[in-house]
């Protein structure tokens, strides 16, 4: 029995495989393999999963590979807050997942919160209270929040608490966390079943009024944690400073 085309593949599964795919490969790969796949790839349901490179460099090479391909030497400069809206915008706002790289603006980041679909994100060191404060009013399916290496204190829980008290999943990892910051999350977000507060700066991980508190979760994950000696938390907001200049240029029509 003869197998069938690549091209032949019906939409609804090629729509599915693309979401898998990963974002290089949607703007790169995929768009030349068919004119169904292309078209296929415009499908903003292939745009539900944005995991955008971690590192500046893996990002600057896709660029520079959109530059090559367009024949543009000189394109007209523009942001990376730019880019981040253009691949957003291809989901038409069915994006439900987004991981962004640690270099993104707090612009990109604002817009990204604004995602009415959005359930699940993951970005780098940012002001905490007002990313939240725009994630609790636009996106009401919103379930898990991935911050690593963040400063977070009272004023961000407080703005947790009362912005995503639906929160299921919150990973801050290698922050510095104000103990009472952790107490307010864990009286607060009721639904929380899966925390992660791994080698940070906070409580020690033996602390009994934590480990009382976090016997109704399912995945609490603390070791490493610890108390820094001498260590003045409201110095350390100031760790949570988005870039403040835009580091990767783009043309103005892609693909």
């Amino acid at each position: 029995m003869e197998g069938g085309k690549w091209e032949d593949l019906s939409t609804d599964l090629l729509v599915d495989i693309f979401n898998r795919v990963g974002i290089e490969s949607l703007l790169l790969d995929v768009p030349l393999v068919c004119k169904s796949w292309y078209k296929t790839s415009l499908n903003p349901m292939c745009w539900q999963h944005l995991i955008f490179p971690t590192s500046y460099f893996k990002l600057h090479q896709i660029l520079n590979e959109m530059l090559e391909r367009l024949e543009r030497k000189n394109p007209e400069d523009l942001s990376f807050t730019a880019f981040v809206k253009f691949i957003v915008n291809r989901s038409c706002g069915n994006a439900t997942i987004i991981k962004l790289p640690d270099c993104c603006t707090e612009e990109a980041l604002e817009y990204v919160a604004k995602q009415k679909n959005l359930e699940m994100l993951t970005i780098g060191k940012y002001h905490l209270k007002e990313i939240v404060t725009q994630i609790g009013l636009y996106c009401n399916n919103f379930i898990s929040l991935s911050a690593p290496f963040n400063y977070f204190g009272k004023d961000e829980a407080f703005a947790l608490v009362s912005s995503l008290p639906k929160l299921k999943y919150l990973d801050l990892h290698g922050g510095t966390l104000d103990k009472e910051a952790v107490v307010m999350i864990l009286q607060g977000c009721k639904q929380l079943v899966d925390l992660d507060v791994s080698n940070s700066f906070s409580f020690n991980e033996d602390d009994f009024e934590i480990l009382e508190l976090v016997s109704h979760i399912h995945s609490f994950i603390c070791q490493g944690s610890y108390i820094k000696p001498d260590w003045h938390y409201a110095d350390y907001s100031l760790l949570n400073n988005s870039p403040s200049e835009e580091l990767l240029f783009f043309p103005l029509c892609v693909m």
